[in-house]
């Protein structure tokens, strides 16, 4: 009876909860039936009691059989999965570290144990037996995903349990170093263009000719074999480049010298040619690699060409080259395209809003009069966008000057009325800036953003409009103005020139840019400014815009006589950060800086504001100050640039600019 009805038989079979309900069930049956037996006949009900009972023992017996081995097969699984746990962590391919709270290890496994060589870490601290790690541990220690470190020479997936201070690592170097293989060998494409090539054998003889472009195309072609490079014959000016990612780390590290080696030996041939490259990676698709590649090729003739981008098409682009003043154009073709093409757009407009870049200056001023001008040449209204609360003296002074010429006054708009006044149908001129961050109006641009025209002499950065209708940038032209000019000769005539105070206000614009034709002035600046001349512009009222205040003269001197100079060549002139300076002011000590003998560069940085420190930055060629004020968020030319930078004092910015100056490669060695 023990061994049926014992604690042990009891609680295997009723500890199980079907078995449990079924052992009820069968007893309540068995009662019911043997009740119901003894009613009908006793003879019967003995019977079926005795049956109940064998069956009922039975049952117990069989269930309690099954009890036992369904709790041995529980107890054995059990057994199988911690002894499974167990050698999993002693021999599983991934490394395991257990810490206390104080990182000081209690454990690791020997996957583990076998990379720390004969270092003991088990009972010390992680940082004083195996610094690397923990330093590993500390940057990643809050990170939500696995991380892939580089720890002895391998590659890990590191993962840090917070909550248990456990630290996973997987050597995953095998199939990092395969993933690397991929991304080496993945393909890129580059577009090269001669810029020059046209205007140069304009003039030649067909020996010439052909002298020179076999010249380029046997240089080309060393350069590629060198690199393991693919290049293609397209067109006379033009070549096509594949080659492979790894090859392409090894031309940027050279930085593309191929560009000045083919520019200094065509000068001693009196014929410089100039290269353009556009170069993208990082696709499989072949298409897209080519729309990036073009694209970038795009960019760097924006930027005035002899210069290589290299962008991926979600990266930033990087920038080499472009050491080299844009070469004035022998050709008015492309000013007549861009005239015709500008009379289209303007045709179907139902108006036009010129808009400038902030703090405007005299050849912003001057190419926004210019475009009305022209769009009421065209019969079409066209609303200057100027907001008027920060304005340097000369634009002040010509605005003081609009009183005698009530229709150019009556045009003159703030951004907000300009907002309210645009349609669908309007059309948004962008002049003198193609950086919407730097527009008057960019909600305006926001409105138009697919209506929008840019006419620009500065070089195409990074931050450009996606979609503009038309784009006129000529980074060689010595102002926006200028461009402007020359559109003038192929609009209608109807005795609707440009009157006094336009040609004026245009040919300051030129002279300011050109600092009295001194800088970059090509023969069609003259040609433009004699236009402007013979239009009426008048040089007494040039010179009275010129002129400035006795406070901006001594603020100047005064900010100059802060100067120190770097490394000899450059010259750093830095105000106190408790003043405000006016950027004409901190531009105009930035040029004069230059006129010091043995100047090369010269940057002046000053407050704009209560949040804004500005950098006017100046160079007489020896250095590209617009790649050094792209790299602090500005642009510009090669010679003349700026930036504006928000949340820094005066001595931070002053280091960021020190550091770029100091990294700066000046003596880049030539390809070997």
């Amino acid at each position: 009876m023990r061994f049926w009805f014992g604690q042990n038989t009891i609680a295997k079979v009723f500890k199980n909860r079907w078995l449990r309900w079924n052992t009820i069930y069968l007893l309540a049956t068995t009662v019911i039936a043997v009740v119901v037996a003894f009613l009908v006949n006793w003879a019967v009900g003995i019977i079926l009691l005795l049956l109940g009972i064998i069956g009922l023992v039975m049952s117990l017996s069989q269930l309690q059989h099954l009890a036992g081995e369904t709790e041995q097969y529980l107890s054995d699984l059990t057994y199988e999965v911690q002894n499974s746990q167990q050698e999993a962590l002693l021999e599983m391919p991934i490394g395991i570290i257990i810490m206390n709270s104080k990182d000081v290890v209690r454990w690791a496994n020997p996957y583990m144990v076998k990379y720390f060589g004969d270092d003991i870490v088990v009972g010390d601290k992680l940082e004083n037996s195996v610094p690397e790690l923990a330093k590993i541990v500390e940057e990643h220690r809050d990170d939500s995903q696995p991380a892939v470190v580089t720890w002895r020479d391998r590659q890990f997936e590191f993962r840090y349990q917070k909550r248990f201070n456990n630290i996973y690592l997987m050597d995953i170097t095998k199939y990092e170093e395969i993933n690397q293989r991929y991304i080496n060998e993945r393909l890129f494409l580059g577009n090269i263009y001669l810029d020059n090539y046209v205007e140069l054998t304009q003039g030649m003889s067909d020996s010439d000719v052909s002298n020179l472009h076999n010249y380029v195309t046997s240089e080309l072609s060393d350069w590629a074999d060198k690199f393991n490079l693919l290049l293609k014959v397209i067109d006379d000016d033009n070549y096509l480049l594949l080659g492979h990612e790894i090859d392409l780390h090894k031309l940027e590290e050279r930085k593309f010298k191929i560009l000045d080696t083919i520019r200094e030996n065509t000068s001693k041939m009196n014929s410089p040619v100039t290269l353009s490259v556009g170069i993208s990676y990082g696709q499989t698709d072949f298409i897209k690699l080519a729309d990036t590649a073009q694209r970038n090729l795009d960019l760097a003739l924006g930027r005035g060409g002899d210069q290589v981008v290299v962008r991926a098409e979600d990266e930033q682009a990087r920038f080499f080259g472009g050491k080299t003043n844009p070469m004035e154009k022998r050709t008015r073709v492309r000013a007549r395209v861009m005239s015709h093409a500008f009379q289209e757009l303007m045709n179907q407009a139902d108006q036009i809003f010129v808009v400038g870049h902030t703090n405007p200056d005299m050849d912003s001023m001057g190419a926004c009069l210019g475009i009305r001008r022209i769009a009421e040449m065209n019969d079409k209204k066209c609303w200057i966008v100027l907001d008027q609360e920060r304005l340097h003296s000369d634009v002040a002074k010509l605005l003081f000057q609009f009183k005698d010429y009530q229709s150019i006054e009556d045009c003159i708009i703030s951004p907000e009325e300009a907002l309210d006044k645009a349609t669908d149908k309007s059309l948004l001129v962008m002049v003198d800036h193609s950086k919407v961050s730097l527009s008057m109006a960019p909600k305006l641009y926001e409105r138009l953003t697919n209506r929008t025209v840019i006419i620009d002499h500065h070089r195409r950065g990074e931050e450009f409009p996606e979609n503009p209708l038309l784009v006129y940038i000529e980074p060689y032209a010595s102002s926006t103005c200028e461009l402007i000019t020359e559109m003038f000769e192929y609009q209608p005539r109807e005795g609707k020139g440009l009157n006094k105070i336009e040609a004026t206000a245009m040919l300051t614009g030129i002279e300011v840019d050109t600092k009295n034709f001194i800088q970059n002035s090509g023969t069609r600046t003259f040609d433009a400014a004699s236009y402007l001349r013979s239009a009426g512009a008048d040089g007494q009222l040039i010179q009275y815009f010129m002129k400035e205040n006795v406070d901006d003269f001594m603020e100047r001197n005064h900010l100059i006589a802060n100067t120190k100079f770097v490394d000899d060549k450059i010259a750093l002139c830095v105000g106190p950060d408790d003043k405000i300076y006016d950027i004409v002011t901190a531009a105009q000590a930035a040029d004069m800086l230059l006129q010091v003998e043995g100047v090369s560069a010269s940057f002046v940085i000053t407050r704009r504001s209560s949040d804004t420190i500005g950098i006017s930055a100046r160079s007489v060629g020896d250095y590209n100050v617009q790649i050094i004020m792209e790299k602090m968020g500005g642009g510009g030319h090669l010679g003349n640039a700026a930036t504006q930078i928000k949340g820094h004092s005066i001595d931070e910015v002053k280091q960021q600019l020190l550091d770029i100056l100091q990294s700066k490669d000046d003596t880049e060695e030539t390809e070997e």
